[in-house]
């Protein structure tokens, strides 16, 4: 596709990012309540979590492929219809099981969203855009899963399921504003003729290019971040009694901070130590944050040191994205399907293991979290060095 100057596509792309991660993390401060109506804690949340991931993990490269064969407009609008559907299902659901098939057609749903999205965002900034465009599209991620647990501790006052029900519109609302005011550009001719790969052939492909590494990375802190996201609710609730509203602040802080990093610090940061450096050390902070929850016992200190975990984090995607998109030339489609892919992945293994684990002992969760991170980084860091001359060639482009 043209690189095309269009910022009120990029604002779309922004709108439907928040509503897709507000959809998701409206939901946290309520499911240790919504789960006890089932009878069920720790582990059935991770393995619910991982049902949702498991499904993103099989659509993300179909997805990607497809919108660089067909454009990305029509999967966005799918995908937002999907979503809000899932939501209604989740809802109204009377067993246990049903709940599973709900949140894996939410993974569908964003699936066929956030591939198409970043991909968008290379398809409409220019190489050296190409760090904003993913650090605007990252904060209203973060700006999404900021504000979805507050929306949600809120409304559940009102309701337990009235959240589900609100997220189910919202994501209606995106998807006719996307119909309606969306550019769809076409594809490049040498994308729309190239034959379909399933994901084993992807996956394969995937090990072959330059950047591989990156999406090692991106697996890895993937599986940290899900890890400590999907535990850290039932963390403070088991240990300190934590209202939903408490959890809420916790999670809406730490997001406020990361949206303010991606907007106003992420492309200084990449302009004067370029993205692999922001990844080391923000895959070290990361780490070290991460353990350091199981030292602090105050709700300002528990407060403190989830904000770093997820400034770190929030710092670490849109620095991965970067690298990937910059290195992908035309195929951003499937560059942007197994980066989402292989985050699928780490999202899926963290909390199905994060679960079981809390459910063995607490603080389980966090030690073995930090031990990942911390593989990460030294995998990083020794690609980096092994590859000194392209990344100097990447990042001054």
């Amino acid at each position: 596709m043209a690189v095309q100057s269009n910022n009120s596509a990029l604002y779309i792309l922004m709108f439907n990012m928040f509503i897709t991660m507000s959809g998701i993390g409206l939901i946290i401060p309520i499911m240790p309540e919504y789960l006890g109506t089932f009878g069920v804690a720790g582990q059935v949340l991770g393995f619910l979590i991982a049902t949702f991931s498991l499904s993103q993990f099989l659509f993300s490269p179909i997805a990607g492929d497809l919108s660089d064969k067909h454009g990305r407009k029509n999967l966005i609008i799918v995908g937002l219809l999907i979503s809000g559907l899932s939501q209604i299902a989740f809802a109204l659901a009377p067993y246990l099981s049903l709940l599973f098939v709900a949140r894996f057609f939410s993974g569908i749903g964003a699936a066929f969203l956030v591939p198409p999205m970043m991909a968008f965002v290379a398809d409409i900034t220019t190489i050296e855009e190409r760090g904003r465009g993913m650090g605007l599209l990252g904060a209203s991620m973060s700006l999404g899963f900021m504000i979805g647990p507050a929306i949600g501790g809120f409304l559940s006052k009102i309701s337990l399921l009235f959240p589900f029900y609100f997220a189910s519109a919202a994501a209606f609302t995106a998807a006719i504003i996307s119909f309606f005011a969306l550019p769809n550009p076409k594809p490049t001719i040498e994308n729309s003729q190239r034959k379909r790969e399933n994901i084993i052939q992807q996956l394969k492909r995937s090990t072959k290019t330059s950047y591989f590494v990156l999406f090692i990375v991106m697996f890895v802190f993937s599986f940290g971040l899900a890890n400590f996201q999907s535990t850290i609710s039932l963390y403070v609730d088991h240990k300190y009694g934590y209202t939903p509203s408490q959890i809420a602040v916790i999670i809406t802080v730490g997001g406020f901070v990361g949206v303010i990093a991606q907007t106003f610090i992420i492309n200084p940061l990449f302009n004067r130590f370029g993205e692999m450096k922001v990844v080391h050390v923000n895959l070290l902070v990361a780490a070290i944050a991460m353990i350091s929850i199981l030292f602090v016992d105050t709700f300002a200190t528990i407060l403190f040191v989830s904000s770093m975990f997820f400034i770190a984090t929030s710092l670490l995607r849109p620095a991965v994205n970067t690298l990937v998109s910059k290195l992908a030339g035309p195929e951003q489609g499937f560059a942007a399907g197994m980066i989402t892919a292989y985050m699928s992945l780490g999202n899926m293994i963290g909390p199905a293991l994060a679960g079981s684990l809390f459910d063995v002992n607490i603080t389980y969760p966090y030690i073995i979290g930090t031990v990942i991170l911390l593989i990460c980084f030294t995998i990083a860091l020794l690609w980096a060095r092994r590859n000194t001359e392209l990344l100097k060639q990447v990042e001054n482009s």
